[in-house]
């Protein structure tokens, strides 16, 4: 298969209203978008499970990249460590990210990931912290992993829109999961106070935090802006 015939296929499904309302809400200028939703995303994705050609295709449509990612995120460990390199710098934009690229082998390596946890949230780059961040929540939400998750929290790059909202997000939901130790992340002197509000914003709109719990919440964010 060619670049020009994965093209067709997927212009084959283009919808262009729902393109260029797509392009508002990733918000990704180097990238183009067909206007493929993203069931038929998924479903071409498994007949291309096994054909490494496509990584050699250009990064020009969020279509193709997301295809990239998908097939990459059943990679085995082995072969996902190998390829990591080439595969975070595709992340350009917070979908990618997010409900894309989640590479399931992780699950069963988590301690052995852990390092690149760490070089990930140690880059500069916004959705390389991102990644950093998602993977902790979609791998590590377990009390064994909180110390890592409070570190990695610490670290970020708030002042990254993006990283600041994946901070946040992992840190409710360890409000969710341990209310006692989210309490701890929320009064570390180390945790930007953006994170902080943010994350208290996010735990307060879930059903899964008691309202006494949210009372205390709230009244923790009015000393932040005190």
């Amino acid at each position: 298969m060619t670049y020009e015939e994965l093209l067709a296929e997927l212009k084959s499904f283009s919808e262009e209203k729902f393109a260029e309302g797509n392009k508002r809400i990733v918000n990704d200028p180097a990238l183009k978008f067909i206007g493929v939703r993203t069931p038929l995303l998924r479903k071409i994705t498994k007949k291309y499970l096994s054909n490494e050609e496509i990584f050699s295709f250009p990064d020009e449509y969020y279509e193709v990249v997301f295809i990239k990612l998908a097939i990459a995120s059943a990679f085995s460990y082995e072969k996902l460590i190998n390829r990591l390199g080439g595969l975070v710098p595709l992340i350009t934009n917070w979908a990618l990210c997010d409900s894309v690229f989640k590479p399931v082998c992780i699950k069963k390596n988590k301690q052995a990931f852990v390092p690149y946890i760490k070089k990930y949230i140690a880059k500069e780059g916004e959705f390389e912290q991102r990644f950093a961040l998602i993977s902790l929540l979609n791998f590590y939400v377990e009390k064994e992993w909180f110390c890592l998750i409070k570190e990695c929290v610490e670290r970020c790059n708030a002042d990254l829109y993006y990283t600041m909202m994946g901070a946040a997000w992992l840190v409710a939901e360890v409000l969710v999961k341990d209310y006692e130790y989210g309490l701890t992340i929320l009064k570390s002197t180390m945790c930007d106070i953006k994170v902080k509000k943010k994350a208290i914003s996010k735990a307060c709109d879930s059903f899964r935090i008691t309202d006494l719990q949210k009372n205390e919440l709230k009244a923790m964010r009015l000393n932040f802006n005190g």
